[in-house]
């Protein structure tokens, strides 16, 4: 561990010293770290580092952390001893918004920023907020957790699915907080990834991402499967978060 560094809860696992870049990768609206237990630890010198917001799993007993941005300076202080390699962000339709927030944060306050922004299934700040999941009742987001529990190999279990209830609705008060008035440039490659089958959002939905990255940094590609493919790791899809990072 470099001087100065200290573990820091923020994370799942302690990051290696080993690695040559990392991916920080954080979860989706209502869940903790643990969602990306199907993903490998590293792709090759890339290490994968799940990112663990206050308020569930191992650190249930602390409080939400309230807006997007109060995370934000969070993440930015419990990881910054971790950004002194190529990094870059990934997040997937509610966790994507924290995860541009932390970026957007470290470059106003002259911090390290990611070499890449990686955003899954989510409208760009200034079009949103955005989705169904927004005006769901608690009774009909219980039975998304059901769902979602089962797409991630589990059974549901009516405690533990009330438990993720009230994550998920702090959650979603967060994103429905979430707007910004106009694009922000960031100063990192933006690479924004739709889904073919998404019915949640649309690939074509994400064309507002582009007026966040300067000429020549912004990109987009479309994969193959629904809203929850990310959740196995597919093999395409680790190919694009960490082909640059492999070659930083």
């Amino acid at each position: 561990m470099p001087p100065g560094s200290r573990p820091t809860r923020m994370l799942l696992r302690p990051p290696k010293q080993d690695s040559r870049a990392r991916l920080f990768c954080f979860p989706y609206s209502g869940l903790g770290a643990s969602m990306y237990n199907k993903w490998p630890d590293h792709v090759g010198d890339v290490e994968i580092c799940r990112v663990q917001p206050p308020g569930r799993e191992n650190r249930i007993r602390e409080p939400h952390y309230g807006t997007y941005e109060e995370l934000a300076e969070q993440v930015a202080e419990a990881l910054l001893p971790h950004f002194d390699r190529p990094f870059a962000f990934f997040g997937h339709c509610g966790g994507a918004l924290p995860g541009f927030a932390t970026a957007l944060h470290l470059a106003r306050t002259g911090l390290p920023t990611p070499d890449t922004l990686f955003i899954s299934s989510q409208v760009a700040p200034h079009d949103g907020p955005f989705g169904r999941f927004l005006q769901l009742s608690n009774s009909e987001l219980a039975l998304e957790l059901a769902a979602l529990t089962r797409s991630m190999g589990g059974t549901p279990n009516p405690d533990m699915i009330q438990m993720s209830l009230r994550v998920l609705r702090a959650d979603i008060t967060a994103n429905q907080l979430y707007h910004l008035a106009e694009p922000v440039p960031l100063p990192c490659d933006v690479r924004v990834i739709g889904w073919s089958e998404d019915k949640e959002i649309r690939p074509e939905q994400m064309g507002g991402w582009r007026a966040y990255a300067a000429d020549g940094r912004y990109a987009e590609v479309n994969l193959e499967g629904g809203h929850h493919a990310f959740l196995n790791a597919p093999p395409e899809l680790l190919t694009q978060l960490t082909g640059q990072l492999c070659s930083a």
